[in-house]
């Protein structure tokens, strides 16, 4: 059994027995299945797009819902498709958010109008760390050559990955302490999600890009792009690239996703949509998922995940305090 399969059965262990057993309301009652509305609040490529509409499809696979239909709301960190969601769906039982870290460092970092008290945090999906990435005709040969050019010269080191919050901005700024390079000299270029990234790092605009493992492994695995470090405390399946930690910067940093449920349902409503999200992730085709996208699985549901994100946004809180964001 592999690790990760391994990883995912200890997961879903942990879980109430109700989830493991349950199937959706309107299969339980014999109705038709719901038709959801799945707000993903970054543009198309992303991880958040690959995680939405992967657990979108799941949901259909498992039959808690007869169709999905997305919408991307895409910028600030996530923090756009957020006001929207909680204005235009607070009380709609079938609509679904992707959320995660990179909304919660949006939120601290952006300060917008509307914050996680408007929404329900349901459902941890997976957790996944970032990669570094060089063009192919980049100069630098490894990331420890980057490394050395950025204490140096630090402006002449272009990075590039998501909004501004986002798990790969605060990864160089974390570097950049580490390194003892002062914040201001950073020369970071934001961008609205993982696809818009990836092709700022292929046609050359970025010396260095940074995002999720998952939204640039395909241009890796094609040799569009050279991975040269991860963000995790051990090299990930899939790449040889050293970890931080190898080359002297003690930086490890992870960037969870999941779903949250607008706020004003019922206690029956959040229990249905819980229900739903659990079906989706114990079928064949989310698993599927997982290991095409090499996510790690991280399932976590109802009031301990809203304990854990509360609990989250004070921590990255601080963090970004100590690194000039907040």
């Amino acid at each position: 059994m592999s690790l990760r399969r391994k990883s995912f059965l200890q997961a879903l262990a942990s879980l109430p027995l109700w989830a493991l057993h349950s199937q959706s309301h309107a299969a339980q009652s014999g109705e038709t299945a719901p038709r959801f509305r799945l707000v993903i609040p970054a543009n198309a490529g992303g991880g958040w797009d690959l995680t939405g509409r992967a657990i979108g499809k799941a949901l259909v696979a498992s039959g808690a819902a007869a169709e999905v239909i997305y919408e991307n709301r895409g910028g600030a960190a996530g923090t756009i498709g957020l006001a929207q969601f909680a204005k235009g769906y607070r009380g709609d039982p079938n609509a679904l958010m992707v959320m995660g870290s990179v909304m919660l460092g949006g939120i601290i970092t952006g300060r917008p109008p509307v914050g996680l008290d408007q929404v329900r945090p349901l459902a941890r999906l997976t957790n996944e760390f970032n990669v570094f990435v060089l063009p192919p005709n980049s100069p630098y040969k490894n990331m420890a050559e980057v490394l050395r050019q950025f204490r140096n010269d630090p402006g002449s080191i272009k990075w590039g990955g998501g909004s501004r919050g986002s798990t790969e901005h605060i990864a160089v700024h974390m570097i950049a302490k580490a390194m003892e390079v002062p914040p201001q000299r950073i020369n970071y270029v934001p961008f609205r999600g993982g696809g818009e990234a990836a092709a700022a790092v292929m046609g050359g605009y970025l010396t260095v890009g940074g995002s999720g493992f998952s939204e640039f492994l395909p241009h890796i695995t094609q040799r569009r792009m050279r991975a040269v470090a991860v963000t995790s405390s051990a090299r990930l399946p899939g790449t040889d690239a050293p970890t931080l930690t190898e080359l002297g910067v003690e930086v490890v940093i992870g960037n969870w996703r999941g779903v949250c449920a607008p706020a004003g349902l019922e206690p029956a409503e959040l229990k249905t949509l819980t229900e739903a999200i659990q079906a989706a992730l114990l079928s064949a085709d989310w698993q599927a998922s997982l290991l095409r996208n090499q996510w790690l699985p991280d399932p976590l549901v109802g009031a301990p995940f809203e304990a854990f994100v509360a609990k989250e946004f004070e921590s990255l809180r601080e963090v970004l305090l100590k690194a000039g964001l907040a």
